[in-house]
């Protein structure tokens, strides 16, 4: 069977790399455009550009499936398009142009978590089972009926950028055995069945650690914003970004004090403590949380809270 691939980030190549490697013929891989990445704003491919072009296959960059990619596409003559984070949405005339239409790689238990970030609103909301499913893209937003799932149990302390490596790589076998089964004409799917929660994509504002809520409800959106949109909290009005972190020790401290434990770097919250391993200060790279503490030069050194003067 001839598959055009659409996807753009790193979580997208395993699956493109499966179907490279399948009975399938991959005839294009569409992708978004080159970006500025890093400080010097050099333009980089994305990842799938990159796979794409290392397997030799041809490629179509664009960040809108307008009227021109629409074109590039139809001109693959593909049987089944694929797509797995691509960044974008498939409209009609393209949604029903190959006789098979799309499929789409999705990192959630359907119906939960529609949307563009279903791992990181998963791990903000405390999930512990998650999972992966292919269903067959519709007009409506990743509504359509579901060919396969697997389940994932989150394991402690994962974060985000770690569950998406795991899903990516189970995910890939399923959308291949999903792409032999509708090839062989056994495929089979079933409707999605109960409420839908949302997953928009995350802004670097859903990255800030709130110490007045309690520690494991700090600790989930620390998990669910790293790496992308980042984990941060403010001290003196400063922003301080947070690597890496877990829940802490028992502790007297108020909501947003910081201490050193033993050799540890503490934090309160409004229940418990976190415990902070690596920071990174504006300004500077990343470092260890007990160095920065002893830069601090504060007595008593507090993490900003919400609605604090500082």
């Amino acid at each position: 069977m001839r598959v055009v691939f659409a996807g753009t980030p790193e979580p997208a190549v395993p699956s493109l790399r499966a179907l490279a490697a399948s009975s399938h013929e991959v005839v294009g891989v569409v992708t978004r455009r080159d970006a500025p990445i890093g400080r010097k704003r050099v333009l980089t491919p994305s990842p799938v550009a990159v796979a794409a072009e290392q397997l030799g296959l041809p490629i179509v960059k664009a960040d809108r499936l307008d009227d021109a990619a629409t074109a590039e596409i139809a001109a693959l003559g593909a049987d089944l398009g694929v797509i797995v984070a691509y960044g974008g949405l498939v409209r009609e005339p393209l949604l029903s142009m190959p006789p098979h239409g799309w499929i789409n790689l999705h990192f959630s238990l359907l119906p939960r978590w529609r949307g563009a970030a279903p791992v990181q609103h998963a791990l903000i909301a405390g999930d512990r089972v998650t999972g992966a499913a292919v269903f067959q893209l519709v007009a409506a937003l990743d509504a359509g009926d579901v060919f396969a799932e697997l389940r994932y149990d989150v394991p402690r302390g994962a974060t985000a950028g770690d569950v998406l490596t795991d899903l990516a790589a189970s995910g890939a076998e399923l959308v291949s055995g999903v792409v032999d089964a509708i090839a062989d004409g056994s495929a089979v799917t079933t409707p999605q069945h109960g409420e839908p929660t949302l997953a928009p994509k995350l802004t670097q504002a859903d990255g800030a650690l709130d110490l007045a809520e309690p520690a494991d409800r700090v600790i989930d959106r620390f998990r669910g914003t790293t790496p992308e949109p980042g984990a941060h909290v403010s001290l003196d009005g400063q922003r301080v970004k947070v690597l890496a972190a877990l829940r802490g020790p028992d502790a007297d401290l108020e909501a947003g004090q910081v201490a050193l434990v033993g050799r540890d770097v503490v934090a309160g919250t409004g229940e418990g403590t976190v415990l902070l391993r690596t920071v990174q200060p504006a300004g500077k790279g990343a470092m260890n949380a007990a160095d920065w503490w002893r830069g601090l030069r504060v007595d008593d050194p507090r993490i900003d809270l919400p609605g604090a003067v500082s």
